[in-house]
């Protein structure tokens, strides 16, 4: 098992939570995709990944994330691949099923927290309050993503919460672009962000993969 692998049931909170470091660290930018069409599923993730982006966070907001998570699992094997817009139990089961290797959820509930120490799977619960970090740091999570990001502080929010919250990270996501990128990586607590820059809809409909290459190369070498 690769260290990006999903642990075995009864993995603990900590190991978790090291895993996350280990996927975030090696991502520091975290595609947020939503596929529209199925026919895009692979030269998209190629494009990303030949630009440098091979941690990928495919939404479940289209009826072909599932299916891309299995597909990328079974043919790009190389890849870390990650189910996001996760709600409830029902989606993280499904996901897990499908073989995402992490999993991103645009907020919280007490149940999906709880679900989530269940799951063998790391989970990334988002946040835009204080109250919300509390609630997972009282079940043992550390690392959130703060969503949307940019409406609810932006980076000095997360500073902001490096006061109470010590021991938290962040993947900040939702309206990270290339003009604020280097401001939020450049805060000790935050480990990767999350974007949708590199995937302008018109480059992905009319499959213009070498502009998405381009750009996931260049969101890269902005944090150089």
């Amino acid at each position: 098992m690769t260290t990006l692998e999903p642990s075995q049931p009864g993995i603990s909170m900590a190991d978790k939570i090291a895993l996350i470091d280990r996927i975030c660290g090696q991502a520091r930018i975290l595609p947020v995709i939503t596929i529209a069409r199925e026919q895009d599923i692979l030269p998209l993730a190629d494009a990303l990944a030949a630009g440098g982006l091979k941690t990928l966070e495919v939404t479940l907001r289209s009826e072909h994330g599932l299916t891309a998570i299995r597909l990328l699992r079974e043919q790009r094997p190389e890849l870390c691949v990650g189910a996001g817009t996760v709600l409830d139990r029902s989606m993280l089961a499904a996901v897990e099923q499908a073989g995402a290797q992490f999993v991103v959820t645009p907020g919280c509930t007490q149940d999906i927290l709880e679900a989530g120490v269940e799951s063998p799977l790391p989970l990334l619960p988002g946040i835009s309050s204080a109250s919300e970090i509390m609630m997972g740091y009282a079940l043992g999570y550390r690392r959130f993503k703060l969503f949307p990001a940019e409406i609810s502080g932006g980076a000095a929010a997360i500073k902001a919460f490096g006061g109470p919250f010590g021991e938290v990270r962040f993947c900040p996501t939702g309206g990270v672009n290339p003009g604020n990128v280097k401001q939020y990586m450049a805060l000790a607590n935050v480990m990767c962000v999350g974007g949708t820059w590199m995937l302008d809809s018109s480059w992905i409909k009319n499959g213009e993969w070498a502009r998405v290459q381009a750009c996931s190369a260049q969101a890269l070498a902005l944090l150089d």
